[in-house]
């Protein structure tokens, strides 16, 4: 199954941003007990080549590992070194685009206005980032006019609200710090709860 397929059909994204490396594998396996199989590492985190390198390791074919907050064609080629196989981006740069097509994997750029979506579309991304996700009727007014997008909302999506950005034609969920407290301790009880968080973001989605 390609990447894209894979986020398609598993839908939530969880971001992890700032956590101190020795504690991603941690959290990553956390979040897969929970039924989470995508997760992105932001370049903007501390290691972050090595953090994506060695998660990518550990869960192997489990779960689809991403590089987040990617803003040039260098960042996407030093990515997918490490093991990315998608890159998203907090903006619309078409060279990111660019490299991550001829290196064959997928481009989630950033985009608010319907007129930033539809350039992205064109530049070739696969999905784009809607960001702030201010509201489920506002994906379900971009997708009106532009129902070919794969828009994935991202920021301020949590349980309660995820089910109305999915009706309203969501193609996938980009969640952070709804999911993932990157200033929490690390511990037993910490990892269980956030295996919990996940249960309650999947189940919300299939109900």
């Amino acid at each position: 199954m390609s990447t894209l397929s894979q986020i398609l059909e598993h839908k939530i994204i969880a971001i992890i941003r700032g956590a101190q490396p020795a504690d991603v594998p941690l959290l990553a396996e956390a979040l897969y007990a929970g039924g989470i199989r995508l997760l992105e590492v932001t370049m903007n985190s501390i290691a972050p080549l090595a953090v994506i390198k060695e998660v990518s390791a550990q869960m192997g074919d489990k779960m689809v590992i991403g590089a987040g907050t990617v803003l040039d064609a260098a960042m996407v080629r030093e990515a997918v070194a490490a093991g990315a196989r998608f890159v998203l981006s907090p903006v619309l740069e078409p060279e990111v685009i660019k490299t991550a097509k001829e290196l064959g994997i997928v481009s989630i750029p950033g985009a608010y206005t319907a007129t930033e979506i539809y350039a992205a579309w064109k530049h070739g991304a696969d999905m784009i980032k809607v960001f702030p996700a201010t509201s489920a009727a506002y994906i379900k007014d971009v997708l009106a006019p532009l129902p070919k997008m794969h828009l994935l909302p991202t920021g301020g999506i949590t349980p309660e609200n995820i089910n109305d950005f999915r009706k309203a034609g969501a193609a996938g969920f980009g969640i952070g710090s709804a999911l993932v407290n990157a200033q929490a301790a690390v511990t037993p009880e910490y990892l269980r709860q956030l295996t919990e968080k996940s249960r309650q973001f999947i189940r919300a989605i299939q109900s």
